[in-house]
């Protein structure tokens, strides 16, 4: 049997989740929701966590020491008014795109090949490359920001972004510099911060915690 429950019992979206009980699934999210299924690419896909209880971490995400830099430890907040969230609240917003929210982007700012390994479902790629000055170039950036995030340049090249779209970034985790990087990148822009949301945990408090990816 399924029930009904809502995140706003632990967080602030109101977001409604259908959980299965806790019989179905002995590894849930939290006490209360036990899987939820959102879009991507088209396909419904149930996000859970892995039900094995020996099972282990991705041993691409096992690696403890990687070299800094570039793979140096990123801090908690990122920039001033850029909200830093955790898996719960990533799950709500995904859940958020998957019934039709059009001013909301879930997005994993790794390049292709990362992305290729697995994704948290629900996400769309825009890579870091395409909104950095250094690897890429403006009439790209423009194009991007204009067709992806609803921003709109004027003819002075000033930015308005008065009906952006929410944007929730990760990457590869809290050592990695890909979604810091698109962050910064828009917020160079004009971007509002307060419409930025980062997944600082992303790929490997991801797969820590068992849950589905796609590739």
């Amino acid at each position: 049997m399924k029930k009904l429950v809502t995140f706003a019992a632990i967080l602030t979206l109101g977001i409604p989740v259908i959980a299965q009980s806790a019989d179905e699934l002995k590894v849930k999210i939290t006490k209360d929701i036990s899987s939820i299924t959102v879009m991507h690419n088209g396909k419904e896909t149930t996000i859970q966590r892995n039900q094995n209880k020996d099972n282990t971490v991705n041993p691409a995400f096992a690696k403890t020491s990687r070299p800094c830099p570039p793979f140096c430890i990123q801090p908690m907040t990122l920039a001033p008014g850029v909200e830093t969230i955790g898996e719960v609240e990533m799950l709500g917003y995904l859940k958020r795109v998957s019934e039709g929210d059009k001013n909301l982007m879930v997005i994993d700012s790794r390049t292709p090949d990362w992305v290729k390994r697995g994704t948290i479902p629900g996400s769309v790629n825009i890579p870091w490359t395409l909104l950095n000055m250094g690897k890429s170039d403006p009439i790209t950036i423009a194009e991007t920001v204009e067709q992806n995030f609803n921003g709109k340049q004027d003819t002075d090249d000033k930015w308005n972004f008065s009906n952006a779209k929410t944007l929730v970034m990760f990457c590869n985790g809290m050592w990695c510099g890909q979604s810091p990087n698109n962050i910064k990148s828009l917020l160079k822009l004009g971007y509002p911060a307060d419409k930025i949301k980062w997944y600082r945990g992303g790929m490997q408090n991801w797969e820590i915690l068992g849950l589905t990816t796609v590739k």
